[in-house]
């Protein structure tokens, strides 16, 4: 028999029992990505929150603001990381799914929205959703452009 076939299968066999743990580390350091990202953009969110607190009957400024601020970000760094190489492997799931995940909401843009068109101010509630949707829209298109700009301008 070859001993180089035999090195070749024995090393083979190493790897392949390696490969969980080094998986298990993967997975460790990116739900640790996703959580530092998740801190960051959730004390943002409710920083803003404080400092714009909203009254009833107004518009919903810290909400707006952190919801396209999360798109425009998002958008560069999905367009990002799709054409050209990341830094790191860890990038995407810091900013993308932990940052901007805890940074935007859907949730309380759509409570908001409830909550002033129930209150009597229904002009409000419409503005703000029309807002919201065509300012989010222009911000995904933006961010994209920006991402692309350095590569083809």
């Amino acid at each position: 028999m070859d001993m180089s076939v035999v090195k070749g299968e024995a090393e083979a066999r190493q790897a392949a029992v390696a490969a969980p743990g080094w998986r298990r580390n993967v997975a460790v350091l990116r739900a640790a990505s996703i959580l530092a990202g998740g801190l960051a953009g959730t004390l943002l969110r409710a920083g803003l929150a404080e400092a714009l607190a909203q009254r009833e009957g107004e518009w919903p400024w810290a909400t707006l603001a952190v919801n396209l601020a999360g798109t425009l970000l998002l958008a560069w760094l999905t367009t990002r990381l799709a054409e050209r190489v990341a830094p790191s492997r860890y990038w995407r799931f810091f900013l993308g799914v932990g940052f901007c995940g805890a940074l935007t909401t859907f949730s309380t843009f759509q409570v908001e929205t409830i909550r002033l068109a129930k209150d009597g101010h229904a002009g409000v509630a419409v503005a703000y959703a029309a807002v919201s949707l065509g300012c989010g829209m222009a911000c995904a298109i933006a961010g994209t452009v920006l991402a692309r700009r350095g590569r083809y301008g």
